[in-house]
């Protein structure tokens, strides 16, 4: 067949073993780390799920080469615990038989030992060992490690390399990067050793050499070994890009295939991930220059999703592999829907960051997109239903065409109706939010899937007890959402107000001086939309906190975003608006005029009870899913209505 994305889809040999592909998946920490850091039986299925979907290569991550100076809760792989040896033999295993190439990242946290446990408190009581004695930025101290330490941990790379090949992976990711320990020795901002392992670059590499020496001892000639690293630090004392080529020019003899990604625990979190404030692919230039002075293969990442992105990066010669992994989390069959021409249909990563909040909340997997991931033992398939019935489904957001799909697939006649002209609710909005607009492209991307399926949509239609009842239907999902607040302030209804909500309709009534009343996570993320386009923006917030509502990912990145350009107003009140701006009241109770001539309310949403408690009795299985239930987040929307579609 002729593949819309050839270069993408063809295979690449590294070492002795053939990927079906050039997409693979990119390291991502487990669901369920047992106790004493074995892989569970959930995680198992969390990797396995990418390779059903058509990823060339599943990392799993991290493993902790040395738990004595590493307290680090991740995974460890040894002889002498029960489960661990067997639990990566499984996990090998599960990718493997889905024709994806099994792969293992072997780490070492160095001196920011401790920061995968769920109880931080504890990191206090860690012994922090890194290439240089010193004080951590939060006031831990940090001890140096000594030649025989150094030794030790040399020594315990190569072993957890053997015992992954017995285990039955194919490829071993040495993590070099992102200010974990392989990392500290390469950055000068780390490094301050007056031995053979400090002060010249020769010497700062000497760690790494020597651990990719001690691997490739234990798994062999061929084994395709790959080396993880930063393509530059990216901030101020650490090693810039023109290092990053020298540090790749005196690995390369030693591996196969150089990853390249960006950033360090100093420079933060969201450079190493980017989030939706910045470009796709903001990282592909590190690999791309990297890969001009290397003779080795070359591979690239950092918030990549669209399959022609990533075609133009392999067709250019940019890198000859790319790495995802929110985006395999958003749709884990996205290669296969490369590899099939089905491009369309791909669900995309909104980079809301849910995945990363979710486990370091709950030590769980979460994705706003996909119900299946974090949990995948509860079943990946849809089985048809033994006894179809005619389903209505009362709303076209997020949880409503999500529902209606998986009824569908389930073989269930389906309708959706739409009280507005077109499908995707809330998420209608977000088009004229640049950073926001793959939220609206998930709902243009359900309605395609729904109406693929079957599904029979009818839009400008209001669902009522009297219609419900003329279907004669024998399940019915309430999903009719949840509408603005407007609150009963004086002015509220003059024309140079917006609510948030209708901005995508009404752009052309906002100034270049504005005002946003309410500093939730709409507000902020419209008063940053705003800022980006020029405009003199104030933000509003009864509250002492802005964006109390967003994720503990999100969240700072937000923040930040708001400190650039966005003047904050916390504590304020507003009393009433006028053709000056909006009056309002300080903490202290003295009233006070922000100036502006258009002003947007973002004040919250409020759930559609009234609706939902008409229709509750219409037929003999009804469910309430998403915010006609409680005002909440895409993500309980969509995994609510995939669920209720379930139990039908």
């Amino acid at each position: 067949m002729v593949r819309n994305f050839p270069n993408l889809c063809k295979p690449i040999k590294i070492g002795n073993v053939t990927f079906r592909n050039r997409m693979f998946s990119a390291p991502m920490g487990g669901t369920d780390i047992t106790a004493d850091c074995c892989i569970g039986r959930g995680s198992t299925a969390f990797y396995e799920l990418r390779a059903k979907g058509g990823a060339a290569a599943v990392t799993i991550s991290e493993c902790m080469v040395h738990p004595e100076t590493d307290g680090s809760h991740a995974y460890h792989l040894d002889l002498h615990t029960p489960g661990s040896l067997s639990g990566f033999t499984y996990t090998a295993d599960a990718i493997r038989r889905h024709g994806a190439i099994a792969s293992v990242e072997l780490s070492h946290s160095g001196q920011y030992a401790g920061t995968y446990l769920t109880d931080k408190g504890k990191k206090q009581g860690l012994a922090q060992y890194g290439p240089s004695a010193g004080v951590r930025p939060d006031g831990i101290e940090v001890k140096e490690m000594s030649k025989e330490m150094i030794a030790d941990i040399v020594r315990a790379y190569g072993e957890c390399a053997g015992l992954a090949k017995r285990a039955g992976f194919e490829m071993i990711m040495v993590h070099g990067g992102h200010g974990w320990l392989i990392n500290q020795f390469l950055s000068p901002y780390f490094n301050h050793r007056t031995d053979e392992y400090g002060g010249s670059m020769e010497n700062r590499v000497r760690f790494a050499r020597e651990v990719l020496d001690s691997v490739r001892a234990a798994v062999g000639v061929g084994f395709p070994i790959e080396f993880r690293m930063s393509g530059s630090e990216l901030f101020e004392g650490g090693y810039t890009l023109e290092d990053g080529v020298e540090i790749a020019k005196l690995l390369e003899d030693k591996i196969d295939l150089l990853h390249v990604s960006a950033g360090t625990y100093q420079r933060g979190f969201a450079t190493t991930h980017p989030s939706m404030f910045l470009p796709h692919g903001s990282n592909v230039y590190l690999a791309a220059e990297i890969k001009k002075h290397v003779s080795i293969p070359v591979a690239t990442l950092g918030g990549l999703n669209d399959p022609a992105m990533m075609e133009d990066i392999i067709a250019s010669g940019k890198a000859d592999v790319v790495y995802m992994a929110r985006a395999l989390l958003a749709d884990h069959e996205l290669p296969r829907k490369v590899m099939s021409n089905q491009e369309d249909k791909i669900v995309k990563c909104l980079r809301c960051f849910t995945c990363m909040a979710e486990r370091a909340t709950t030590a769980t997997r979460r994705c706003t997109v996909n119900p299946l991931i974090g949990r995948e033992l509860d079943g990946t398939e849809v089985i048809k239903s033994s006894n179809p019935v005619k389903v209505l489904v009362a709303g076209g957001g997020p949880g409503g065409l999500e529902a209606a799909i998986t009824a569908a697939k389930r073989g269930h006649q389906v309708i959706l109706c739409e009280k507005t002209d077109k499908v995707g609710g809330i998420l209608k909005g977000e088009q004229a939010i640049s950073f926001k607009y793959e939220m609206y492209e998930l709902g243009e991307t359900l309605g395609r899937q729904a109406a693929e399926l079957g599904v029979e949509i009818r839009l400008n239609t209001t669902v009522t007890r009297e219609y419900v009842e003329n279907e004669k239907v024998e399940a019915l999902i309430i999903a009719v959402g949840s509408e603005p607040i407007i609150p009963p302030i004086p002015g509220i209804d003059s024309e140079h107000v917006t609510v948030v909500n209708d901005y995508y309709l009404q752009k052309e009534k906002v100034s270049n001086d504005v005002i946003v009343i309410g500093g939730g996570l709409a507000g902020c993320e419209a008063a940053i939309h705003l800022a980006e386009e020029g405009k003199n923006v104030h933000l509003l917030e009864m509250r002492s906190e802005l964006a109390v509502d967003s994720n503990i990912r999100h969240r700072p990145i937000l923040l930040k975003e708001i400190e650039k350009s966005v003047q904050v107003h916390t504590e304020y009140r507003a009393i009433r608006i006028t053709e000056e701006g909006v009056i309002c009241a300080d903490k202290e109770g003295k009233e006070c005029l922000v100036p502006g001539t258009s002003v947007v309310c973002a004040v919250g949403q409020r759930a559609l009870r009234s609706i939902a408690e008409e229709l509750i009795d219409c037929a003999p299985y009804v469910a309430q899913i998403g915010d006609c239930v409680k005002p909440s987040t895409i993500t309980t929307a969509v995994y609510q209505g995939y669920h209720a579609a379930l139990d039908i």
